[in-house]
């Protein structure tokens, strides 16, 4: 519940919130690519490199609430590259070796994955979800798609806050004193949870449809900062990146 609220947080105290959503994905994207496309090293390092140092830096993330929202994804590849790195062999019987070569592609996927997920956490955690819907709707996506990624939004949310309050309400009361009660109360707390996300969804229905609901919501947009000197600094940086891995790679 934490790793999921992390993010959310960390995207509406950013000092980056109040850039244009055009800017940061121009440099997000622009990482993105770099790390897929690159060589490992340097490429995917300087990648990774560059994007720790904005998160820790101007978009001030912080390590504590980073290693909060990157923990998942961190396991995640490493399952993944764990099944890269070992192979099947039946040589003597069935069984499992580390090959040379499984070893080299799995730290290669390693290095691509890291660098290409801290490079989209740079525009995650500097822009709150309604900015993306807001500018997925300047971009003429159609309103239903981005209404139903709204409406997703907002439950994920919800219930995410709700879970923890049921959560910490059970645990000030000792529900998870022993393996019986911590069952009972994980049977209740899941019991209230469905209970509420129904009552939810029946008053936004409701709600919605008393003020003539037709497929887009409204609302006010605030102005974003739009920055040529920002643009043109990203440009520059993922200029530098790509020059430098490929002379490494030419030279090497």
């Amino acid at each position: 519940m934490a790793h999921g609220l992390a993010m959310d947080q960390a995207a509406w105290t950013s000092p980056w919130r109040t850039r244009s959503v055009r800017d940061k994905a121009v440099l997000t994207l622009g990482l993105l690519l770099a790390a897929v496309t690159l060589p490992p090293v340097p490429g995917g390092v300087a990648v990774a490199s560059v994007s720790l140092a904005l998160l820790l830096g101007p978009i001030r993330v912080g390590l504590t609430r980073l290693w909060r929202i990157s923990w998942l994804p961190l396991l995640s590849i490493l399952i993944g590259v764990a099944t890269v790195a070992v192979s099947p062999t039946w040589d003597a019987g069935p069984g499992l070796e580390v090959t040379p070569a499984g070893s080299a592609m799995a730290a290669a996927l390693a290095v691509r994955a890291v660098a290409a997920t801290l490079a989209m956490f740079t525009l995650a955690c500097s822009t709150p979800i309604v900015d993306l819907f807001a500018a997925l709707r300047r971009a003429h996506v159609p309103d239903p798609l981005i209404e139903i990624g709204s409406l997703i939004y907002r439950f994920t949310v919800g219930l995410l806050e709700s879970a923890a309050a049921i959560h910490d309400a059970q645990v000030a009361r000792l529900g998870y004193a022993t393996r019986s009660a911590a069952m009972r109360s994980a049977s209740m707390g899941v019991a209230v949870l469905f209970v509420r996300s129904w009552d939810r969804a029946r008053r936004l229905e409701a709600g919605l449809s008393g003020r003539g609901y037709d497929d887009r919501l409204c609302t006010l947009e605030p102005d974003r900062v739009r920055s040529g000197r920002f643009l043109a600094g990203s440009i520059a940086l993922l200029a530098v990146l790509t020059g430098t891995s490929v002379a490494w790679a030419v030279l090497r």
